[in-house]
């Protein structure tokens, strides 16, 4: 949600740093994740000022231009080369000096001391295309004669500067998704934030001026769903003018990311900004029988939005009628009949109030996110409808012209009374942790329109307005006067004591920390996915069964409707997004949960809804493996070096490797590649993804993958302490062996059987050539392997090792069925 900072200061006289700002509403919970300037014109016509023209002949080399001194104020003339019809001595003008960047369209320009046939040229007499003022490129912008010299353009157009906050407000604070909203909270920290000498309020607009003018077009107002609309008002405008909206209105939109429509469409949103009520204008021309009705069509009817897309209605949706058909989906959007048009004379404006869980289905069914949408589904002021009518009333009178015309039309059969809530002072200071002067709280409840109804010695009785939709209990009353008073301003005490308990082995922090870092240093990158993922990635899968997925039953949207089984998906749609963006040189990796339904759900009646979480690390390489350099080879990411990073790994956090029992991954995920087992279990599946998988992300360049079983990894980990041992004064031996086998005989089979016979002499075991031929079978491979030995207390001799190697070719014989190739 974006704030405007200038429109906050409509409502609260401060004039604070922006910056001081963005802390103060950060405390309060209004967490402001990003602060962005507002230009009327990109640039701000920085470096634009106000000229001249002190002499103008025609150019001795170009029919088409003028030389010009032209006066700045600064005492020194400018030599400038024009190209304008229109340019004449005496004008006053707007000149780009030089090193001013003006921005035209999606390009820009920097203007610099040039020549132009021959002639020197030190700045830009600007056409107001050109400054981004208007369309017109026929000539100069000339100024009025008493424009005074160097004033800068931006100042004397008074084009708008803001500064805009984007706020990441949290699904229970609907009492701040307006500027008065936020600027409460703002009034509130300052009066009374420890230190400050503040005596603030909040000004809100007055509506005492309001008056109905004649009832020369009154609509009739039935409301057949007082549940999924307790409150609706209305009232009618005649005689409007559908224009362009004036300028400081469009700048306000602008600034918040609002695109201007025209004059009352934009002031239904102004008011929606400003109040955080939703309004609705229509063409009252398109109000069959001058009813509007309230009610729920039958499944399946037809109904055009605004966006000019036909929509079949669900049974919950709730429509706004008139006597022959709906003309809006209630608080979610607007009919492309009934919206306001350049022809429109008369308008009905409707104030509502709908209940959130009705809004929200609508949405979510329709896949339609809007403005109202949001205030609507997490609870809006049922109070304030009648304020934000007679606002928009005045605001359209002084705008748009017209007369009100009926008077407001009120259909509220069940008001929504004050929550009353109690709160003592021991439950305040004991949940708080410190006990805050009872006037300061009193203050805070009343800055933030909660008023005390009663008051004694042991606490409050509280009556909470609507607008605080999160506020039912004491605990929240809590929140809300620490919120304000400052969870910083909140001292530890010196007699804390810690109730922790500390486990020892394993360390999951630790593990964590060693294994991250060991990533990183080696050109990893963390990411953090989405746990919500698309049931599509599962459908039609052998290994992640779509049976197996957890639904989630309020979907945000049809996008993130499961509960991801695997980080594989996730991490595949970061690197799409990664190569789109031209990154193709890549190395991900992610700590996350995944889950699966709990397969009691099927055996049991139980409503209790089980799911298991597993806790996953996926490691993801993808391109070339060393940035591009004249000096760099070109060795693109391959199998051998995700496993030689999964070992070293497995290594650095103390893991034997040897002690895994080695296995063929799914074909239906990997093309090639092995998995790790220990005790029937996998500890982690490696290698390149098949492209049918890569296909579905329209990735087109290999992709290496792991996914290792975390749990089981820090059950395994030794904490990857590192021992020293001194180096042998022992020489090493080598032995090689070429072994033609099977080809469905890994390199690990090997490896394992050395070890097993080993009798802690082998040290290494190496593959070094591969061979597959025409020379030997179809169904053989040749394996050419080293071993190295070595004893720690003496020097090995040559019949040890034939006695060594023998044995070692006996099993691989009767193991492996190889052939020892001499």
């Amino acid at each position: 949600m974006k704030i405007s900072y200038n429109w906050l200061r409509k409502y609260i006289a401060i004039d604070i740093p922006a910056e001081e700002v963005s802390v103060l509403l950060t405390d309060c919970g209004l967490e402001v994740e990003a602060i962005e300037k507002y230009e009327h014109v990109k640039g701000g016509l920085s470096g634009v000022v106000v000229g001249r023209v002190m002499s103008c002949i025609r150019h001795p080399n170009a029919d088409k231009l003028s030389l010009t001194k032209v006066d700045i104020g600064t005492g020194e003339l400018l030599n400038v080369v024009c190209g304008a019809p229109n340019v004449a001595e005496g004008q006053k003008v707007a000149v780009a000096t030089v090193g001013t960047t003006l921005y035209s369209g999606g390009e820009f320009y920097q203007i610099k001391t040039s020549k132009i046939r021959g002639e020197i040229s030190e700045g830009m007499i600007c056409a107001e295309d050109e400054l981004g003022l208007g369309t017109s490129h026929a000539g100069i912008l000339v100024l009025n004669s008493d424009a005074p010299l160097g004033l800068p353009i931006k100042n004397y157009f008074n084009l708008a500067e803001d500064i805009v906050f984007e706020i990441g407000l949290t699904p229970n604070r609907s009492d701040a998704t307006s500027h008065i909203g936020v600027a409460r909270d703002l009034v509130a920290i300052l009066n009374n934030k420890p230190g400050n000498s503040y005596n603030l309020y909040l000004n809100i607009p007055s509506v005492d001026e309001f008056r109905v003018d004649n009832e020369n077009l009154p609509i009739d107002v039935i409301v057949e769903d007082s549940i999924a609309c307790p409150r609706y008002s209305g009232i009618t405008v005649q005689g409007v003018e559908v224009k362009e909206s004036p300028a400081w209105l469009q700048d306000l939109l602008k600034a918040i990311g609002v695109r201007p429509i025209n004059n009352i469409v934009d002031l239904t949103n102004y008011i929606l900004f400003e109040t955080g009520q939703p309004l609705h204008a229509f063409d009252v021309s398109q109000i069959t029988g001058n009813k509007v009705i309230v009610k729920k069509l039958p499944e399946g009817s037809p109904f055009v939005t605004l966006d000019e897309v036909e929509r079949k209605l669900g049974a919950d949706d709730l429509m706004i009628c008139n006597t022959t058909g709906g003309i809006c989906i209630a608080g979610v959007f607007g009919g492309s009949g009934s919206g306001i048009k350049s022809t429109t004379c008369d308008i009905f404006i409707e104030s509502a109030y709908f209940d959130p869980t009705s809004v929200r289905k609508t949405s979510k069914y329709h896949g339609l996110k809007t403005d109202a949408s949001f205030r609507f589904e997490r609870g809006a002021d049922p109070n304030i409808t009648i304020y934000a009518l007679k606002r928009a009333a005045l605001l359209i009178k002084e705008i748009a012209g017209g007369k009100i015309s009926s008077q407001i039309v009120d259909v509220y059969p069940n008001p929504i009374a004050d929550k009353l809530v109690s709160a003592t002072y021991k439950g305040i200071d004991k949940l708080i942790g410190k006990e805050i002067d009872r006037n300061i709280i009193k203050k805070i409840l009343s800055d933030l329109g909660i008023t005390i109804s009663e008051s004694h010695s042991d606490g409050m009785i509280l009556s909470v307005p609507p607008f605080k939709a999160d506020v039912y209990r004491e605990v929240d009353i809590v929140e809300e006067i620490l919120r304000i008073y400052g969870y910083n301003n909140v001292e530890f005490s010196e007699s804390l004591h810690s109730s922790l308990s500390f486990s020892t082995h394993p360390d999951r922090e630790r593990i964590g920390e060693l294994a991250f870092n060991f990533l990183s240093d080696n050109g990893f990158s963390e990411i953090m996915t989405n746990s919500l993922t698309t049931s599509a990635y599962y459908i039609g899968s052998e290994i992640f069964k779509p049976e197996q997925s957890v639904k989630i039953l309020n979907p945000l949207s049809k996008e993130l409707d499961v509960m991801r089984q695997t980080l594989l998906f996730s991490g595949l749609e970061s690197i799409i997004y990664n190569i789109n963006r031209r990154q193709t040189d890549l190395r991900f990796y992610e700590l996350g949960t995944t889950y699966l339904l709990d397969p009691r759900n099927r055996e049991s009646n139980d409503v209790m809804f089980r799911y298991i979480e597993n806790k996953r690390m996926a490691m993801y390489i993808t391109g070339r493996l060393e940035p591009e350099s004249w000096n760099a080879s070109q060795n693109k990411a391959d199998f051998f070096a995700l496993k030689s990073y999964v070992l070293a790994l497995l290594r650095k956090l103390g893991i034997p490797v040897d002690q895994f029992k080695v296995i063929v991954p799914e074909p239906q995920i990997f093309a090639s590649g092995e998995c790790f087992a220990n005790n029937s279990k996998n500890l982690l599946s490696m290698g390149e993804i098949s492209p049918i998988v890569l296909k579905q992300f329209d990735i087109r360049q290999p992709v290496l993958y792991a996914e290792l079983d975390w749990d089981m990894l820090v059950s395994l980990t030794t904490g990857g302490n590192i021992e020293y041992h001194d180096v042998s004064k022992f020489p090493e031996v080598r032995r090689d062996l070429a072994l033609l086998i099977d080809k469905n005989v890994h390199f690990s089979d090997i490896e394992r059987l050395a070890f097993e016979n080993s009798r802690s002499l082998l040290r290494k075991v190496n593959l070094f050539d591969v061979y597959e031929g025409d020379k030997i079978a179809n169904d053989k491979k040749s394996y050419a392997v080293s071993f190295i030995l070595q004893d720690e207390q003496r020097t090995l001799t040559d019949k040890e090792i034939d006695k060594f190697m023998n044995r070692l070719i006996e099993v691989y014989e009767r193991e492996l069925k190889a052939v020892v190739r001499r």
